[in-house]
C-alpha cells in the first residue's frame, strides 16, 4: 500500500474510532483499484452504524470529503464505503 493510502486510512481511522461503542467489531480495509483509485471500506457493528452515518448522512459525508481532499493533493480518487455487520 502506498504512503498516501496509509495516510488516508489513518485519517479515517482517527475520525471513526472515537465514535464507536463496539470497537472490537471495527475494521478498516483499503484496496488500491486497477485504475489507481483507492477504496476504503469501514466495517462497524450494526449499533454503531448510525453514529458513523450521522444525521442525514453528515458524518459519513464529512469523512468522504476529508479523504477526497487528501487524495486530490496526490491526484488520486478515493471512495469511502460503510459496511455494517
Amino acid at each position: 500500500m502506498s504512503a498516501i493510502a496509509e495516510d488516508i486510512v489513518g485519517l479515517v481511522d482517527a475520525i471513526v474510532r472515537p465514535l464507536l461503542d463496539n470497537e472490537e467489531d471495527f475494521r478498516l480495509d483499503a484496496t488500491e483499484q486497477e485504475d489507481g483509485s483507492l477504496l476504503v471500506e469501514i466495517t462497524v457493528n450494526e449499533e454503531d452504524a448510525g453514529k458513523v452515518i450521522g444525521r442525514q448522512g453528515r458524518v459519513i459525508k464529512s469523512i468522504r470529503t476529508l479523504a477526497r481532499a487528501v487524495a486530490s493533493r496526490e491526484g488520486i480518487s478515493v471512495e469511502v464505503e460503510l459496511i455494517d455487520e
